[in-house]
């Protein structure tokens, strides 16, 4: 490992930083992950991949997460739970120690990238770190500068990365764990937790922050296209976002985050996070190459005796990562870009058993819908659900949407309205009594109904509308039986039925209470109905 005291376009002094020890620029995945080994942060698999683990902190840390109060780009923050303001003095106390941590670290490394694979719209990063393996992490998921742009990269945005700094209670946060978010000081401070996905997700925040002002869609989603068709898979976890965005016959273009321009869609992101819990060679061949692949990397996963990994293993967490680049996905898009969405898609798992299986939303109902963020729990997947229980995540990506739900909603139903996209509503999960009477859908019959879907060929297919949500809903797809189509037909008791379909109906209803002031008129009437 060789220091290297170049600054480049930017040096660490703007940041606030004269460190004492060696200083890393930009270096290479191979230098970096040698660097990791050699300092004792991680350690290779039997394969040469690197693999991290995290400590006690396995995932994000949501009730550390703040954005600091002050006038500028946060007066345009929706104030509450999920954003959680901070003092302007509470941010320059950790700040300052963030400072102190850095300058007296051993070694740092600095890693400058972009936030988007449109050369118009993205916006140049710098991670400053401690720790090796982190500016690794930079390396894979964000986009990478060439040698060229890295004599002139000047970051917009830059993270000071502090993962074995502890704070206290008495700096005015909720624990030893901050990540604060300065939007008009262009700056985020993280220390305490060693979880990798804080990086990417408070610039991820910052995007969705800022892109809407310039008429821009930020999304939480995952993107793939045929060439002339390209769509988006918007769904929350367990839905099947992963999987139905998976298709041999079409290039993916990311995973996870995107925009959406009047030049079409584009990655966020230069790579992919995939949670490998239960990951199999059989079901998805693809990301378990990866993770085999020298310049990927594990997070948390436990090692077999012979130094292979056991992805079955979550006796650190169920909550395991595979970071690698994403080019080492074969099937993708050259430059994670694609044209403007001719399809966009909801995904769901309702357990109750009352969305059909496919339906047809208009702009509104689409706005609706994108602001409801809805899927549902099963009994059996956490501590204390013995029931279905709803979940609802505003916008599919609740935790990094700072303004009003609104902003997002108007404009992904302008796209939808302007592009003339078709929006669909497609539930993986239940009909048949919901999840405690029957099995869930069969993956082929929803594979079916989204290929139907995507190529057109339910245009010419008669559609009824349902009298509670007010969507469109296929009489017909080929592959698929007609009787499962509709619902409340799969319910050997209908008032039954009628019963728990009012009662998810109210759900929606209460939930989107939170969200009605500032919307059109229009998406408020885009509401299911109780139907007596």
């Amino acid at each position: 490992m060789s220091g290297d005291s170049r600054n480049f376009a930017t040096p660490l002094a703007s940041h606030g930083l004269d460190p004492e020890g060696s200083v890393h620029w930009n270096l290479g995945w191979e230098e970096l992950h040698e660097s990791a080994v050699e300092l004792g942060e991680a350690k290779l698999t039997a394969d040469g991949v690197l693999l991290a683990t995290t400590g006690e902190r396995t995932g994000r840390s949501p009730n550390d997460r703040f954005i600091v109060d002050e006038a500028g780009l946060a007066e345009e923050v929706l104030w509450g739970e999920v954003n959680r303001p901070t003092a302007p003095a509470v941010f320059d106390r950790l700040l300052a120690k963030t400072r102190a941590h850095l300058n007296s670290a051993e070694n740092l490394f600095v890693k400058d990238a972009f936030c988007g694979a449109d050369p118009e719209y993205r916006m140049p990063v710098r991670l400053v770190t401690e720790k090796a393996w982190h500016a690794s992490f930079m390396h894979n998921m964000f986009v990478r500068a060439t040698k060229e742009e890295l004599v002139s990269h000047v970051p917009e945005y830059t993270i000071l990365h502090a993962p074995d700094l502890r704070s206290s209670m008495s700096d005015g946060v909720n624990s030893d764990v901050f990540v604060i978010i300065a939007l008009d000081r262009k700056l985020v401070i993280i220390g305490g937790t060693h979880y990798a996905g804080e990086i990417k997700k408070a610039i991820f925040t910052i995007m969705n922050h800022i892109l809407p002002a310039k008429g821009l869609l930020p999304m939480h989603c995952s993107a793939n296209t045929d060439g002339d068709n390209t769509a988006l898979f918007f769904g929350l976890s367990g839905t099947g976002k992963t999987t139905l965005s998976a298709d041999p016959g079409r290039a993916l273009v990311g995973d996870d985050e995107h925009g959406w321009s009047d030049n079409g869609v584009f990655n966020f992101e230069g790579g992919c996070y995939a949670k490998l819990i239960r990951l199999s060679e059989e079901d998805e061949p693809a990301i378990y190459a990866t993770t085999k692949m020298p310049g990927s990397i594990l997070e948390n996963v436990v090692l077999n005796a012979d130094g292979t990994p056991d992805f079955d293993n979550g006796s650190l967490t169920q909550n395991t990562r595979g970071s690698y680049p994403i080019e080492y996905i074969e099937n993708r898009t050259p430059d994670s870009m694609a044209g403007n969405p001719k399809n966009v898609v909801f995904l769901t798992c309702d357990a109750f058993g009352v969305l059909p299986p496919l339906s047809k939303l208009s702009p509104e109902q689409a706005a609706y819908h994108f602001m409801s963020g809805y899927t549902a729990k099963v009994a059996g997947t956490e501590i204390g659900v013995t029931e279905p229980q709803a979940t609802f995540s505003t916008c599919f990506g609740a935790p990094f949407m700072p303004r009003h739900p609104s902003v997002y909603a108007d404009l992904l139903s302008k796209k939808i309205r302007e592009n003339d996209a078709k929006c669909w509503l497609i539930n993986t999960g239940w009909v048949a009594g919901g999840a405690d009477a029957s099995s869930r859908i069969k993956i082929r019959w929803t594979r079916a109904l989204l290929n139907a879907a995507l190529d057109g060929d339910l245009d010419d297919v008669l559609f009824v509308e349902d009298p509670r949500f007010g969507f469109q809903v296929p009489t017909t797809c080929q592959g698929v039986p007609d009787n499962i189509l509709q619902p409340r037909d799969t319910w050997h008791d209908k008032e039954t039925y009628d019963n728990v379909a009012n009662l998810l109906a109210q759900m929606f209803i209460e939930n989107f209470e939170q969200y009605a002031e500032g919307c059109s008129e229009e998406v408020l009437a885009s509401s299911p109905k109780v139907l007596v």
